[in-house]
């Protein structure tokens, strides 16, 4: 037994939503059943909430935001705050990391190195950046000023996917916060445990109750009821297009409350005929790709290469398979878990074998990694070469360690290739010639283009989609402060 699975046999979970800064069942007293998706077995059972549920929660933020127990603390005052609860993510970092693992499937390694420190490093950039903004001052006669304000929102609902928990609730809650806002969160059904123990630290670290709430359950029960909600003033959601889609209309169909949308992606690696060290590409692709299982919005699942490299590229990749290893999650050695649900392995399965059936040709995997039981939702890395426009995987979103590359006769080609897609959530450039890293760069429709790299930036960058990957605003960097802010313009007569 390794170190991380006496861990996960130690853990206190919860077993409440967390409302006005404590547990509670949910009112209906009904539960769901969370589950190792390695394993098969039950980790716990958590309040299966409805509307009812979803009022009780919006209520207790519409009263913590008005009776400005956390908007009327100057900006010093809440980053003093989010620094300290940045500093309790850390001293709980192996707990948080296990936590994510066992509920996701997620390799802890990762956990461990990426999610939970970035997740701190997010919460504490955005509580330092808000006592260093300043408002502004329009020009104006000597008989009037006219000030240029930020406020915040009120009530922001934040509707999470389950391919990154912890991170992803910090990138909706780390500037909602910083900016003065109240949140309810409502975490993916398969993915919901770091979430709740997530504000039950931010509890400790000094968050008032009411400030920050989580509500769990169905999407139909909570997330709608949330973007139909009245008294929520700004809705933020990360997930599919087809959901970010229906909160476009309940805003519409209620009280018009701000959307901000990070939704589906079908990120292309564009390699165009002037790249050099072909393995180094390979080993950047393969990480694109194959990393936490392919479960992520900007993998790099199409692969355009020009004839000129295409076959070295296609037997590079190849060869970048024998380094992956599939296994439990909770061992540190493991490179790729199962993929987080029985639902979603069949989603991936059938989309392979749509590939096949289209004529796409089979590099390596292509199947299931088990049986049923243990580890039967693991899935090879997958190379699907051969890939033609108008295939089912060159056009949909996979979200599994599936890859498809493409030929392209030129250079321009590959880049109308690249854009030939609904998606324009990121994608990858290479090249050595810098005139054309500048000018492809910009031809390419993707809010991140990563170049000689596959990057989403950091969290001083803007991130979001073109196209349907994206609506309303940007998560990370001071841009995403201005979802959580209403503009004001006040305007004083010094004559009067």
């Amino acid at each position: 037994m390794n170190t991380y699975t006496t861990i996960a046999d130690q853990l206190t979970l919860p077993t409440g939503i967390f409302i006005d800064g404590g547990y509670r069942a949910a009112l209906s007293g009904k539960t769901f059943e969370t589950r190792n998706p390695y394993t098969g077995k039950v980790i716990t059972h958590l309040p299966a909430c409805d509307s009812a549920d979803v009022d009780v929660a919006v209520a207790s933020a519409r009263a913590a935001f008005e009776s400005g127990v956390w908007s009327d603390l100057h900006p010093t005052a809440r980053k003093v705050v989010l620094s300290r609860l940045a500093d309790l993510i850390m001293e709980h970092a192996e707990e948080l990391a296990v936590m994510e693992a066992l509920d996701a499937g997620k390799p802890v390694a990762d956990c461990l190195a990426i999610d939970v420190p970035e997740t701190a490093k997010c919460i504490r950039w955005h509580g330092e950046a808000q006592d260093k903004l300043y408002d502004q001052i329009a020009p104006t006669s000597r008989d009037a000023v006219a000030l240029i304000v930020r406020e915040p929102v009120g009530v922001v609902a934040a509707v999470l996917p389950w391919n990154f928990p912890l991170l992803m609730m910090a990138w909706k809650i780390g500037p909602a916060l910083a900016t003065g806002n109240c949140v309810v969160v409502k975490p993916a059904e398969d993915t919901s445990l770091t979430a709740l123990r997530l504000a039950e630290l931010a509890h400790a670290a000094g968050v008032p109750p009411g400030v920050l709430n989580v509500v769990t359950g169905m999407g139909p029960a909570v997330g709608a009821p949330l973007g139909r909600h009245m008294d929520v003033d700004a809705l933020t959601f990360t997930g599919s297009t087809a959901t970010g889609r229906r909160f476009l209309e309940y805003a519409a169909h209620s009280n018009m409350k701000e959307v901000c949308l990070e939704m589906g992606g079908k990120s292309a690696a564009v390699v165009l005929s002037d790249a050099r060290d072909i393995d180094r590409i390979a080993e950047i692709q393969a990480a694109a790709i194959f990393w936490n299982m392919g479960e992520n919005c900007t993998a790099n699942s199409r692969i355009i290469a020009h004839t000129d490299v295409y076959d070295d590229l296609v037997a590079a990749m190849a060869r970048q398979i024998a380094d992956w290893k599939l296994g439990d999650q909770l061992d540190p050695e493991t490179r790729n878990g199962p993929l987080v649900s029985q639902t979603h392995y069949a989603k991936v399965a059938a989309l392979v074998e749509s590939g096949k059936a289209q004529g796409a040709r089979i590099v390596a995997g292509g199947e299931g990694a088990g049986g049923t039981g243990l580890g039967g939702l693991m899935f090879k890395p997958t190379i699907f070469a051969d890939v033609l426009p108008g295939m089912d995987i060159f056009q949909q979103e996979i979200f599994g360690p599936v890859v498809g590359i493409t030929r392209a006769q030129t250079d321009a080609e590959a880049i109308d290739l690249a854009n030939a897609t609904q998606y324009g959530l990121a994608a990858t450039l290479y090249t050595s010639d810098i005139s054309k890293a500048h000018r492809y760069a910009r031809k390419l429709k993707a809010g991140t283009v990563g170049v000689n790299a596959y990057s989403e930036g950091d969290i001083s960058t803007p991130f979001g989609g073109f196209k349907a990957s994206g609506f309303g605003g940007r998560d990370n960097g001071i841009h995403a402060h201005e979802q959580y802010t209403e503009l004001k313009t006040i305007w004083i007569d010094l004559t009067a």
